[in-house]
């Protein structure tokens, strides 16, 4: 009994010992923790600075490549137009040409005889004029590109002024009915005879000039057999006219009732151009086409900065693009 007593006490030092030890292995092993998480934090804080550093720089040099890219595109286009300027120049002064729009559209002619680029791009406008002709009108005035409306006959003081505003600046004029309505358009020869003659009168009224560009409502694909008349009878028609027809092979999708976001239009009206020598695109000019004409620069910057690309108007030195081959029906 008196030795259970002597080491009862000898018990309880150990004990307190062993608390002693594992409290401070405790305290060491919080600290040792709490000192790798301050590292741990420290350097994270560190790398997230680091990242954000990167990630501005990044910024900063894609906005430096963007700059670069539009400075090229300006020089190149002001590189063109300095060629068409002298080329009108020296055509007007061999062929003593006194009418100024004679002049600048033999410029123009002379200019596209010369163009060698590997992609030619012809932006085209139907269903104008309307409210954004001019706004459009001015937005390829900034970029010193020329294009090509296919007009439908409208009245109006205001449609007579750009018609010709269309011609002084430089771009191409086309046909594209006198309605737009394809039950009467497409109801007959006779009733399409009709409608043509009355717009191409319609425009030399105006414009003085002969019109000898047209684009079917529709394309030349349509399906109008039912209504009374093979497109390949029309064709030969305008060719008896002294008329040639252009297609496209390149949509910008905004013919339909849907407004598309602008990114969408700039995609299909761009993605597909290297895969063409003659690339001719199709928009429209009307009221609702808000983003087409939002869209426009954004489209004009993308195909500029291609390499080996020019856009140019139809002209008659133009490559046909048309859907059907009227001539083997």
């Amino acid at each position: 009994m008196a030795d259970e007593i002597r080491q009862k006490p000898g018990r309880q030092k150990s004990v307190r010992r062993l608390r002693q030890a594992y409290m401070r292995m405790l305290v060491i092993t919080i600290v040792m923790l709490v000192t790798l998480c301050a590292v741990l934090i420290v350097r994270l804080r560190s790398l997230d600075g680091t990242i954000a550093n990167l990630t501005a720089q990044l910024g900063m040099l894609s906005r430096v490549v963007e700059d670069q890219k539009m400075q090229i595109a300006h020089l190149s286009e002001e590189l063109r137009a300095a060629g068409r300027k002298e080329n009108s120049e020296d055509n007007r002064q061999s062929e003593g040409q006194e009418a100024v729009r004679g002049e600048e559209t033999g410029g123009v002619q002379q200019t596209i005889s010369q163009v060698t680029a590997a992609h030619k791009v012809y932006l085209t406008f139907d269903d104008g004029p309307s409210s954004h002709t001019e706004d459009i009108l001015a937005v390829l005035e900034q970029y010193g590109i020329k294009a090509t409306f296919f007009v439908v006959g409208k009245e109006g003081e205001a449609n007579k002024e750009v018609l010709n505003q269309i011609l002084e600046e430089g771009h191409t004029l086309g046909m594209h009915s006198g309605t737009h309505k394809y039950g009467e358009l497409y109801s007959s020869l006779e009733s399409f005879a009709e409608d043509f003659t009355q717009q191409r009168q319609y425009l030399y009224d105006i414009t003085g000039e002969e019109c000898t560009l047209y684009r079917f409502p529709g394309g030349s694909s349509n399906t109008v057999k039912s209504r009374g008349v093979d497109m390949a009878e029309l064709a030969e028609y305008l060719e008896g006219q002294g008329v040639r027809f252009f297609d496209w092979n390149i949509s910008s999708g905004d013919g339909g009732s849907v407004v598309l976001p602008v990114e969408t239009l700039v995609e299909n009206c761009t993605k597909n151009i290297r895969k063409y020598g003659t690339a001719v695109i199709l928009m429209h000019d009307t009221k609702l086409k808000t983003t087409t004409l939002e869209a426009l620069p954004l489209i004009i910057e993308t195909i500029q900065a291609m390499e080996d690309t020019v856009i140019l108007p139809i002209t008659e030195e133009t490559e046909l693009i048309q859907h059907i081959k009227w001539k083997d029906a």
